[in-house]
């Protein structure tokens, strides 16, 4: 690191261009993209209401408009805060409450469309710049270009992209890592500060606002994400080990901060706990399917994220490519960090890679599949390896003789133009890998809504509650819905040009081509759910209801 060298004015001029440009990339199109399963569920815990008490409204077996579903979906003034917190502690403890508190108190402020529940994210990844620059400096412990390329790196990063336009609290569950990072790192160093006259009287008020401040830091991630407390228990390896595993002063204050923290947070880990228990002992949790993928392409595939994504899947040939040339570099970039630094440095690095990802690793690499949604779980991983990556490029772009140094410029210069290609043909999508169980939303809505008259059938089992939401987005107006529960025939009235089911179980499916003796053809199918059609049988001719005010519902 003292090799290193204060920023040239070349790259600061590049920092604040690719500033720029990501600023204007986050904010582009942010209604393009599908609003998909998981996010609706974030506007359904925002408005307060609960899946139950919108399948007693909604899912009734009633023709409705797509207008239905706006009530469940945002600020609504017949909800309170405590409804909110209510919805998510009695059906998705899983989530802490403070991202869908303050996602309500925007939406009350700027309405309840898409661009307005993204556009909180966009703002909170806004915070992801500072709030780095000052990790690097506590870490690094030099004012030079380092945090200046780990800023740019965090701006041209498709992953952070990804969640800097989702509905969801990964991001601010980011800039509260990186909060309580730099602020133990901080009360860290202002503790091993050389014990002089004045830093005598200074040192225990000094050392007890850092240490508060981490306290409180850790507090929010904690209710900003449960995975925090893997994050919090990388911190506790890294303070045990730089400590030599000693109870210094430094360790005693450390575990007192974080038990204030832990403590903060037992109201809602005793709801969490409550939760796990009943589902336990719950029939319910023998019906929960995760999707799963391999778990070595998985994690390969995440990695290649942080630097370039065009959305490939691994049956492309260029997916390999692409991953063995990240691998090499971020490879070298821990090895080279490593070798390096100081021991202090590394290994709070290390910590912050291995630990979180190691609980959600280990039960997949030995079942050899890993949850297709556990990418967010990752982001601490993804931080600690774009500060080893930007250390190493910090320090190789000034390093050696010329040929060395200017290799190391065009690997610096591929790396972002690489970013930037990603994060333009994201901005032209539709749909992204991240959208999960919604990837196909588009299609499908785009093979309803050319038809005339079209109704749209399903049942509220597993994913199909939120993916309905999900395509109550795309589809037009035109569209009506038919939504049962517990796949209860249906009453279809007459005056339907085209009649849809969606993701219908073959049970069910068959039940209703008996019960009107119809047939059903298959309109699309992928790896999520499939959409089948209703056609005349040739034989006979459909039984079918008239449409009558009774059993239209408009809302």
């Amino acid at each position: 690191m003292r090799h290193l060298k204060l920023t040239p004015s070349w790259l600061r001029f590049l920092i604040v261009f690719l500033l720029v440009m990501s600023i204007l990339f986050r904010f582009f199109n942010l209604d393009s993209k599908v609003f998909w399963h998981d996010e609706t569920y974030t506007s359904l815990r925002i408005s307060g209401y609960t899946t139950i008490k919108v399948k007693q409204q909604i899912f009734n077996g009633r023709v409705i408009t797509k207008e239905s579903f706006a009530k469940f979906q945002g600020f609504n003034p017949e909800n309170t805060l405590n409804d909110t917190i209510m919805s998510l502690a009695t059906e998705d403890s899983q989530h802490p409450p403070l991202y869908y508190l303050i996602a309500r108190f925007w939406l009350q402020i700027f309405g309840n469309s898409v661009t307005a529940i993204r556009s909180l994210s966009v703002f909170i990844s806004l915070l992801v710049f500072p709030c780095i620059y000052w990790l690097c400096q506590e870490l690094f412990n030099v004012p030079l270009s380092l945090p200046g390329i780990a800023i740019a790196l965090m701006a041209i990063s498709p992953i952070h992209l990804v969640y800097a336009q989702e509905a969801q609290p990964y991001i601010l569950w980011l800039v509260t890592i990186l909060l309580s990072s730099a602020a133990l790192l901080r009360a860290m160093r202002v503790e091993s500060q050389e014990k002089d006259e004045l830093t005598k009287r200074q040192k225990p008020t000094d050392s007890f606002n850092n240490w508060s401040i981490y306290a409180v830091t850790l507090t929010l991630s904690l209710y900003t994400f449960l995975w925090s407390g893997f994050v919090a228990v990388a911190h506790g390896i890294y303070v045990m080990t730089t400590a030599r595993f000693k109870l210094t002063e430094t360790v005693r204050t450390y575990v007192l901060a974080s038990l204030v923290s832990f403590l903060a947070f037992l109201p809602w880990m005793a709801i969490v706990f409550a939760d796990f228990f009943q589902f336990l002992i719950s029939s319910d949790g023998t019906k929960i399917q995760l999707s799963l993928t391999p778990v070595i392409p998985f994690l390969l595939m995440q990695l290649s994220r942080i630097f370039i994504d065009f959305d490939l899947s691994l049956e492309n040939p260029l997916s390999y490519l692409i991953l063995f040339i990240v691998l090499i570099l971020v490879g070298y970039a821990m090895y080279f960090i490593c070798q390096t630094t100081n021991y202090k440095v590394w290994i709070f690095i290390l910590a912050l890679v291995i630990v979180p990802a190691l609980p959600l690793m280990l039960p997949d690499l030995i079942s050899g599949s890993i949850r297709s949604n556990a990418e967010p779980y990752l982001i601490p991983s993804y931080l600690g390896i774009q500060l080893a990556t930007a250390y190493l490029l910090a320090t190789q772009i000034y390093n050696g003789n010329f040929s060395r140094r200017s290799i190391w410029q065009i690997i610096m210069a591929l790396v972002i133009i690489c970013g930037l290609v990603s994060y333009k043909v994201n901005s032209q999508a539709e749909t992204w890998w991240n959208k999960g169980v919604s990837y196909s939303n588009p299609q499908v809505a785009q093979i309803i809504n050319q038809t005339t008259s079209p109704l749209f059938i399903s049942d509220a089992f597993g994913d199909n509650y939120g993916n309905i939401f999900s395509l109550s987005y795309l589809l037009k107006p035109k569209v009506r819905f038919i939504l049962v529960q517990d796949e209860k025939i249906p009453k279809i009235p007459d005056g339907f040009t085209d009649v849809f089911l969606f993701n219908p179980s073959f049970s069910w499916r068959t039940t209703i081509e008996k019960r009107y003796k119809l047939k059903t053809e298959i309109v699309y199918n992928d790896n999520y759910y499939s959409v089948w059609k209703l056609v005349k049988s040739v034989k006979s001719r459909p039984m079918i209801t008239k449409l009558t005010k009774e059993n239209l519902e408009l809302s």
